[in-house]
């Protein structure tokens, strides 16, 4: 088998991970394979390491050219695309697999998108893929000892966002269905009860559909805001299913148009302490 083929599931997983986007990792390994199949890999020893390197390096010239994007133009809202699938799909794909190893989820892609380029592929790399420092190092083109401060910058960045005590699926499971019933029920006292006081609401519409600009902050506010765009999902005639999102329990919505909404959650001593909704049609176009 091309020895490219034989990694390219692992190489997307990684991909995925740094970019948050599982179509931009498909252009990374498109990149990717242009770039290998023009390189000499006679001496190789280490294929997929090799091959690592060359997919992390690909992905940190979209991670530094998507932030000069970013300094022109306001971008607030933006989400990672999430990876959706049935409750209790067997098994899952290295992405998902990825992804649900995670006690943070969704939560963890996002506080991914707040770290440099750089902190963020040594975090993927060594944090979640086990990679060697010697091995990040090699993708970043530094030193193994600029690569360990590099992870553990972003490591901090992540534990200081990281929920102290997270819900276990089941647990999620069952917040996740409370606040669907007291959604469905425009039920905001209900809402409030499920919510953390101090909760972000954040949405991602990508230019395309209707999204709040900003994140709304504070449980009164996320509760009037959900009962109102329940009420509206529910007049539209629109469809809703529990799916898992990013490795954890969460909603998935389908208008009779079929345009979707996903919504995940983060979870901290049984409390919502964050929802994310993702509009963005470019980020759900690959969904089951």
């Amino acid at each position: 088998m091309d020895p490219f083929e034989e990694h390219r599931a692992h190489l997307h997983a990684v991909a995925t991970r740094i970019l948050g986007s599982r179509a931009e990792a498909d252009d990374a390994l498109q990149e990717a394979w242009i770039r290998v199949s023009r390189a000499d890999a006679g001496e190789v020893e280490n294929m997929g390491g090799w091959l690592t390197t060359i997919v992390s390096r690909v992905c940190l010239s979209m991670l530094d050219a998507r932030r000069r994007r970013r300094e022109e133009e306001l971008d607030a809202g933006r989400l990672p695309d999430p990876i959706v699938t049935a409750p209790a799909a067997a098994p899952p794909d290295p992405e998902g697999e990825a992804l649900a190893a995670d006690a943070v989820g969704a939560a963890l892609l996002v506080v991914l998108e707040e770290l440099t380029p750089a902190e963020r592929i040594a975090f993927v790399l060594h944090d979640i893929f086990g990679y060697a420092f010697d091995e990040v190092a090699a993708s970043l083109q530094t030193s193994p000892a600029a690569a360990r401060q590099l992870a553990s910058r972003a490591r901090k960045a992540v534990e200081a966002r990281r929920p102290r005590f997270p819900a276990t699926p089941e647990q999620q499971r069952d917040v996740v269905l409370a606040f669907g019933r007291a959604a469905s029920e425009g039920d905001v006292d209900g809402l409030m009860e499920l919510l953390h006081p101090d909760v972000v609401f954040t949405s991602d519409g990508g230019g395309v559909v209707t999204a709040a600009r900003k994140p709304i902050v504070g449980a009164d506010r996320v509760a009037r805001v959900t009962k109102a765009l329940t009420t509206k999902g529910v007049r539209a005639g629109g469809r809703v299913e529990l799916v898992e999102v990013n490795g954890m329990p969460g909603w998935m919505s389908t208008a009779p148009d079929g345009s979707a909404t996903v919504m995940s959650f983060t979870i901290d001593e049984g409390r919502i302490v964050a929802i994310d909704v993702q509009r963005n049609p470019e980020k759900l176009r690959r969904l089951p």
